[in-house]
């Protein structure tokens, strides 16, 4: 499967976020975003998420034409309109913001 590189391109709207903490994790990453995503709107909902540092994502299945991640499909079908990618795609996460 050809993952796409660029994440902006995963959502209508692209948030980047460099966190300069050498400790960083999945959850540390995540409680960032989370926290970015909810000062655009209260109520945003983590739809997606790629962990590219340890090569895992949800949700986990194929679906859609295999020219995009079934993580970024999922989301997008579901509304998905703002991406928050945290150190240059090392995490990413697709937000429904209402």
């Amino acid at each position: 499967m050809r993952v796409d590189p660029d994440p902006s391109r995963y959502a209508p709207e692209h948030l980047e976020l460099t966190v300069e903490e050498p400790d960083l994790d999945f959850a540390r990453a995540k409680q960032i975003a989370t926290r970015e995503a909810r000062q655009r709107a209260s109520n945003a909902m983590l739809l997606s998420w790629n962990d590219r540092k340890r090569g895992e994502s949800y949700p986990k299945f194929e679906c859609g034409s295999r020219q995009r991640p079934g993580w970024v499909v999922f989301a997008e079908s579901r509304g998905g309109n703002l991406t928050v990618d945290v150190n240059g795609g090392e995490y990413t996460f697709i937000y429904l913001m209402m």
